[in-house]
């Protein structure tokens, strides 16, 4: 008798045992699927900020080139709040636009725009533009208030 009590105690022992590694494994894995999470969803805002930045600047282009830069010149575009859902940050979008050239031989359009140096271009360069994009996002564990921003910059030049 003394036997069988030694045997379920023993298999008491083994069961708490085996319950606690089994514990300590589902932890673990929870650890790892919530960092795995995280990792996809920066990813995710990273590639989201980066396509957003390409429009961007392929719309800066369309609206420069619509524009008579002799008249009207297009220098900052505002996107703020885009894509924006109910519980998470949106992105906040500035281009700006400088005006490198010449054009028709005529002095540099857009003075009040800032100007790379006039030295580059000649009576016969064609006008460029310095398209500079960036896309600003917080990081969706980082919606409380006064949390730092990510910042995504992308650069291109552009012959008109």
């Amino acid at each position: 008798m003394k036997c069988n009590k030694q045997r379920k105690a023993f298999s008491m022992i083994t069961a708490i045992m085996v319950i606690v590694l089994m514990a300590s494994v589902g932890a673990f894995v929870m650890n790892l699927s919530g960092k795995i999470v995280k990792t996809t969803t920066t990813q995710f805002q990273r590639e989201q900020a980066m396509l957003l930045a390409k429009s961007y600047t392929e719309f800066a282009i369309m609206s420069v080139m619509a524009n008579n830069v002799n008249t009207n010149c297009l220098q900052t575009i505002q996107g703020n709040n885009v894509i924006r859902a109910e519980n998470e940050g949106g992105f906040d979008i500035t281009v700006q636009i400088a005006y490198i050239g010449n054009g028709d031989g005529r002095i540099t359009p857009c003075d009040g725009v800032r100007k790379l140096s006039d030295a580059v271009a000649t009576v016969s360069s064609p006008l460029n533009i310095l398209v500079d994009v960036y896309v600003k996002y917080q990081d969706v564990d980082g919606l409380i208030p006064n949390t730092s921003w990510i910042t995504y910059h992308k650069r291109t030049i552009q012959k008109i």
